[in-house]
């Protein structure tokens, strides 16, 4: 599929797909056995009248960007929690959308669960953890949230033109939203259908192996073929790192178990090497031999953003809903997080400077 033809072809289409606006759609012989055929047969032809509504909300959002990742469990929402935590923080105006439709794990991140969507004369009301962040996902919206959200992808895609058209955000400086894991239906319609906005870009998150980085690569191919720019790679959980005196030490006995020697080895420091309680211990989890994320973005001409270790302190701030820089308990990935976080807006200072806005 060539770069302009996303938006009448979808990626798992036939070879010689018709295009989905096209009268044949779902009707020709090229579109037998294809998994959109039913979805294409009965869609309505023609521009989409909910694109205007869409353009129309989107006019007070000044920044959008998308929070991607080739695989799940890399810490895609996590990155996208703090990235949010950490531009409200700078008194900035955000916005944070969960368009992980079967996995929204936000509502959780945000310290949000059990929270409902209200609705006004101005449209759907974001949940709000201060008054600077408003947050908006399907974790809002179930019932019981054990329950599994077994949807096609049209119901999916419908899910998301209603965020987009129906809440109301009011003027934002950012809008984050985080996206499902992969190159899926939401993907292609989430960029189609705010393309007329203006979307800033996508931030890609990984971990440092290479079978993370292989799906990666896919993801930053999907972003070329649709148009959207590559603000830059973060390579996460890129390897644990902690205070030595948050470890656990442990012996193994004769018979194989597990005795806890924490409580003496830390005494033992604590007496004749104290100045070793303040040690940042490193291990790698991931093995990043063949050059991690950098040595990616330096092949393909993307930007590296930066790399952020595998700090137990954050896991836990994402567990408990809170951001990890508003105490010093995530010292190790807070400044690293800080760090992307102030290259990312340098980056898009540059890019407005250039673009004469």
């Amino acid at each position: 599929m060539e770069s302009g033809d996303y938006k009448d072809v979808p990626e798992n289409a036939n070879e010689h797909c018709p295009g989905t606006q096209s009268e044949s759609a779902g009707k020709s012989d090229a579109c037998k056995g294809c998994p959109n055929q039913e979805a294409c047969a009965t869609a309505p032809k023609g521009p989409d009248p909910d694109l205007v509504t869409i353009v129309e909300r989107m006019a007070t959002v000044k920044h959008k960007i998308l929070v991607l990742s080739g695989k799940g469990g890399v810490g895609k929402s996590t990155f996208s929690a703090q990235l949010s935590y950490s531009l409200a923080a700078m008194d900035f105006q955000v916005g944070l959308l969960d368009i992980d439709i079967c996995g929204p794990s936000i509502p959780k991140m945000l310290g949000l669960e059990g929270q409902e969507i209200h609705q006004s004369n101005l449209g759907w009301s974001p949940v709000y953890v201060e008054s600077k962040l408003g947050v908006m996902s399907i974790g809002f919206m179930l019932p019981n949230p054990d329950e599994a959200v077994i949807w096609r992808g049209p119901r999916k895609n419908g899910l998301i033109k209603q965020f987009l058209k129906d809440v109301y955000w009011g003027e934002l400086d950012f809008l984050v939203i985080d996206a499902p894991p992969g190159t899926s239906d939401e993907h292609i319609s989430i960029v189609q259908f705010l393309q007329a906005t203006g979307i800033d870009g996508a931030i890609v998150v990984t971990t440092p192996q290479q079978v993370s980085l292989i799906d990666v690569r896919k993801e930053v191919s999907f972003c070329k073929k649709v148009g959207l720019k590559v603000l830059g790679v973060v390579e996460n959980m890129s390897g644990l790192c902690q205070p030595l005196s948050e470890f656990r030490f442990m012996r193994t006995t004769e018979t194989g178990e597990q005795k806890d020697m924490t409580e003496w080895i830390l005494s033992y420091m604590k007496e004749k090497a104290p100045e070793m309680l303040d040690v940042v211990a490193y291990t790698e989890i991931f093995d990043s031999s063949a050059g991690g994320a950098g040595r990616m973005c330096s092949e393909m001409g993307i930007p590296f953003l930066g790399k952020v270790p595998l700090d137990p302190q954050l896991c836990k701030a994402a567990e408990e809903g809170r951001s990890c820089f508003s105490d010093d308990k995530c010292r190790v990935s807070a400044p690293a997080l800080k760090m992307i976080i102030d290259k990312l807006l340098a980056q898009q200072m540059i890019s407005r400077i250039e673009d004469g806005a």
